[in-house]
């Protein structure tokens, strides 16, 4: 499993999607007819839009019952550590190069982890994550 699809699943985006499809329900929950088709068996309802994962509110919720004090709206080596995750530069350097990262930011790690908390924090926006407008400028 490459890094970044460990954030995406520590973060519960793309689960969460899987998760909402589940059979059972609360009682009184209304739960989907099933749809008539030619010659197959009933197919349920397609599911309702799902709302996104609010990225900013669960990691400031897992920020908020950590023991260390991490920065992870700047850093990405806090933002992977808040989620328990490899934060060694061979670890970024890794995650930077399937992020796409260009190879002149490479060679720097300063520059590297800055482009990388960016892409990182993007790419969570473009897999149904929301997050703020000001982490992604």
């Amino acid at each position: 499993m490459s890094l970044f699809s460990k954030i995406l699943a520590k973060l519960g985006i793309g689960q969460a999607h899987a998760d909402t499809a589940s059979p059972t329900a609360p009682a009184g929950t209304p739960q989907a007819a099933p749809v008539a088709t030619t010659g197959t068996a009933p197919q349920q309802a397609a599911p309702q839009a799902i709302s996104q994962v609010d990225v900013a509110a669960k990691l400031d919720g897992i920020a908020a019952n950590h023991g260390e004090k991490l920065n992870w709206k700047t850093s990405i080596v806090d933002l992977l550590k808040l989620l328990d995750l490899d934060s060694s530069l061979t670890a970024r350097q890794e995650l930077a190069k399937e992020l796409g990262c260009p190879a002149d930011k490479m060679g720097d790690s300063a520059q590297m982890n800055m482009w990388l908390h960016k892409a990182v924090l993007q790419k969570l926006a473009q897999n149904g994550g929301n997050v703020p407008a000001d982490l992604l400028d």
